[in-house]
Order: C-alpha cells, then sequence, then structure tokens
C-alpha cells in the first residue's frame, strides 16, 4: 500500500495536480529515497515510451 500512495504521488507530482494535503503528507515523511527512486524510474521508462514512439512515428512515416 505504501508502494502505491508514493506512485500516486509522484505521478500527480508530474502532472501538477497533487493535493495541498497530500503535499504536506508527502514532506513530513522522514524518507526521501522512495519518492527519488520512483520519480526517477518514472521519468526514465516516460523517456523510453517517447523514444519508441517517435522511432515508430518515423519509420511509418518512410514507409510511406
Amino acid at each position: 500500500m505504501v508502494f502505491l500512495s508514493i506512485f500516486q504521488s509522484v505521478l500527480a507530482a508530474m502532472f501538477g495536480v497533487q493535493s495541498h494535503k497530500k503535499y504536506h503528507h508527502d514532506f513530513k515523511s522522514n524518507h526521501f529515497w522512495p519518492y527519488a527512486v520512483i520519480g526517477t524510474l518514472f521519468v526514465v521508462m516516460f523517456v523510453v515510451f517517447l523514444i519508441f514512439l517517435v522511432n515508430g512515428v518515423i519509420a511509418t512515416a518512410q514507409s510511406q
């Protein structure tokens, strides 16, 4: 359950829609590393997704 809560916080922070209450709850936490690790993994996965998406679009455009 803690992983899901941290993941939701990171996802909300990435899109800038986190509530004020949740923001304060996250910053009262004594542990920074779970948020940093999950945030870094999310950014890496997002960049890899974008690379695959752009390569797919380029390959489709070149084949036509």
